[in-house]
């Protein structure tokens, strides 16, 4: 229990603190000392109230809808229906895959700069990116990869990026949950700890959003990418 409240204070903190991190640190350090599946559900409630709490914060909730239906409707179809082997399968596979997700995340983090604007391919670019979203969230845990990159590659103003975050990480979780709680998927999901997990990640969320304010981000990113560069090598790695 111990473990499960330290993991989700640190990974709410860095959520307050960048926008992103909480399935990512959550799924990272769980699954190093329970089966993937059962972190995932885990995961399940606090990430859909923080990023709940994230998405409507913003000012543009109908327009990114609008915009983003192609996104939200290709991370459900991945999701649900994804051609790799899903968390619930018993494979040597789940861990280093989610390692190398990390890996790539943290590299991504460390050297991207200004992302190019992708104009007109937006309108088929955007399912794509979904179901792409969506199978590794099916087969890891995590759906940052490729949705964070792509959403900042549409040139979006601060705030609405976050809401956008927001908006990708709810129908994400949504759709884990539906794919965990499936008839033959059950015993996997632990709803009672995921609610234990909630209070946690609120509190290092409200921290986080206290730090960025009195930090520098670029410094705080930095350590953040890099600790998951390390973690996920650690994790691709480990017999």
């Amino acid at each position: 229990m111990e473990i499960i409240i330290g993991v989700f204070l640190l990974a709410g903190v860095i959520k307050g603190v960048i926008g992103l991190g909480l399935p990512t640190i959550a799924m990272g350090l769980l699954s190093m000392t329970m089966e993937p599946a059962i972190a995932a559900s885990i995961l399940i409630i606090p990430s859909l109230v923080t990023n709940i709490w994230q998405l409507l914060i913003g000012p543009q909730f109908i327009e990114l809808i609008k915009r983003l239906w192609g996104l939200m409707a290709g991370i459900i179809i991945g999701t649900l229906w994804s051609f790799l082997p899903s968390l619930t399968e018993t494979s040597g596979w789940t861990l280093p895959a989610l390692g190398a997700v990390l890996v790539l995340y943290g590299i991504w983090g460390l050297l991207a700069k200004k992302m190019p604007a992708i104009g007109k391919s937006e309108r088929w670019l955007s399912p794509l990116v979904g179901y792409l979203t969506g199978v590794i969230t099916a087969a890891t845990g995590v759906f940052v990869i490729p949705a964070v990159p792509y959403l900042q590659t549409l040139k979006l103003n601060k705030d609405a990026l976050i809401q956008a975050l927001g908006l990708a990480f709810t129908v994400s979780t949504l759709a884990l949950a539906i794919k965990l709680w499936r008839s033959d998927q059950q015993e996997f999901v632990d709803y009672g700890l995921s609610f234990i997990a909630l209070l946690p990640a609120l509190i290092g969320m409200y921290l986080g959003q206290y730090l960025r304010k009195i930090m520098s981000e670029n410094i705080f990113r930095r350590g953040f990418f890099s600790g998951l560069v390390l973690l996920g090598v650690y994790m691709a790695i480990k017999p």
